[in-house]
């Protein structure tokens, strides 16, 4: 396979998060001709294009090199799709694999057979070229295998980025329900936030949790590529080994552009573990300095001060449904009541939210740049508890929870109607 040979390639990423991924990669890869399409993204690009893209996506979940599509109505079609490819090009009998298979609308009564098929065709045709065959490691293979099923086509990928691309090397430390990485950037994407005085301001997250959102946010105020610190499933397949060099080389590019941060980063939580929790992570993630890390409740913490004339950006993901329980003032203030069997039941979200609408008026409209918030939420009437008009909501999901992230601009006075903005709109909008 030649280096500029030209690859149709599919980027998955979350529901929602589609056309923000199509904005990214255009960054990434300029003039690229880019398709959006339910549930991800596709373009056509050669292997240096897919090393970039690895390194440097924090929307996409995968990589993925498309081999070949067909029709299919059982097994035996799916094997003599797979034997078409030249897995000599991709592994040696010395490597690993593993298949996995996704469908809509298939009708195979049984996927891990549809797998075990591919499977038997990648070593039957390694086999005949070398007399052996290679491993299945289920863990961490040399290469993994994608095939997707429609109700009538069956599409072969060679997966290149192994672990899914949220894993970005540093989480160690987490909470009762921690936020994808790839959510908290698209989240800030959603927001416009890119880490300049003119594309946010500052930022602050006040339920930070393990800190996921603060250190995105940090690595992307500081230019850094998102898969800097983890290794990818492309490092030990065969086309990729003459471009070791190249490699190190895009690498090198991306660790010579870092940079201090322009805007302030701050985040704090009502539970110290949890701070301690942030800080360690963005320790690992090389961004500690540039965080400000603060204990405390978020109906009470003081907004932070910022430089004069920068707007601030409020940024969270409050807890809600099976998620961790509210904490500090709103646990004090929860009403109890009863239900059906007569156990006493705490009421969290009724408590919480008022009153940080009440604390956002009181200590956020002070700052003459003005404050922005953005809220994650399931809650589909979330301002109506706040008592807030949002400015925009934006069709998120949180793995299967069908969330919105909610626009508030932050003004004094809860009359007041905000100043229209071009991303202000009153209804959903896809990103």
């Amino acid at each position: 396979m030649a280096a500029k040979e030209s690859l149709q390639l599919f980027l998955s990423c979350a529901s929602g998060v589609e056309r923000l991924l199509d904005e990214e990669i255009r960054g990434i890869l300029p003039k690229t001709h880019i398709e959006v399409l339910r549930g991800g993204v596709a373009l056509k690009s050669d292997l240096e294009g897919v090393m970039k893209l690895n390194l440097e996506s924090r929307l996409a979940q995968r990589v993925l090199i498309e081999l070949i599509s067909g029709g299919y109505r059982h097994e035996d079609d799916i094997y003599a799709l797979a034997r078409r490819i030249d897995w000599t090009q991709w592994i040696t009998p010395a490597e690993t694999i593993r298949v996995d298979t996704s469908a809509r609308h298939s009708p195979l009564r049984s996927l891990n057979f549809a797998n075990l098929r591919v499977k038997d065709a990648i070593c039957d045709t390694l086999r005949d070229a070398t007399g052996e065959r290679p491993n299945v490691d289920t863990r961490f293979p040399d290469l993994p295998v994608m095939m997707h099923l429609s109700e009538t086509d069956a599409t072969l990928y060679v997966d290149t980025s192994g672990e899914p691309l949220f894993k970005r090397g540093w989480r160690e430390d987490k909470g009762d329900a921690p936020l994808k990485e790839t959510l908290a950037a698209a989240v800030l994407a959603a927001a416009g936030w890119k880490g300049s005085p003119d594309a946010g301001g500052a930022l602050h997250d006040p339920c930070c949790g393990s800190g996921t959102i603060a250190v995105e946010a940090a690595q992307i105020a500081c230019g850094m590529a998102a898969g800097m610190q983890r290794r990818f499933a492309f490092e030990r397949q065969l086309p990729f080994v003459p471009l070791r060099g190249r490699w190190q080389a895009i690498k090198q590019a991306a660790k010579d552009r870092e940079h201090a941060p322009a805007v302030p980063i701050f985040a704090s939580d009502v539970s110290f573990r949890m701070v301690d929790f942030s800080r360690r992570n963005a320790e690992r993630a090389g961004v500690a300095q540039f965080i400000q890390f603060n204990g405390g409740d978020a109906l009470e913490r003081p907004a932070p001060a910022l430089p004069e004339g920068m707007h601030g950006t409020l940024v969270m993901n409050p807890p809600y449904g099976e998620r961790i329980e509210v904490g500090g003032k709103a646990a004090g203030s929860q009403m109890m009541s009863r239900d059906a069997s007569g156990s006493e039941q705490r009421d969290t979200s009724d408590d919480f939210f008022p009153l940080l609408a009440s604390h956002w008026k009181r200590a956020y409209t002070q700052n003459p740049a003005g404050w922005t918030a953005w809220v994650l939420s399931p809650d589909m009437k979330l301002p109506n508890q706040m008592r807030l008009k949002e400015s925009r909501r934006v069709p998120m999901w949180n793995g299967p929870i069908e969330c919105r992230l909610f626009c508030f601009e932050l003004v004094a006075g809860s009359a007041r109607t905000p100043k229209p903005t071009a991303a202000t709109a009153p209804t959903d909008q896809a990103g």
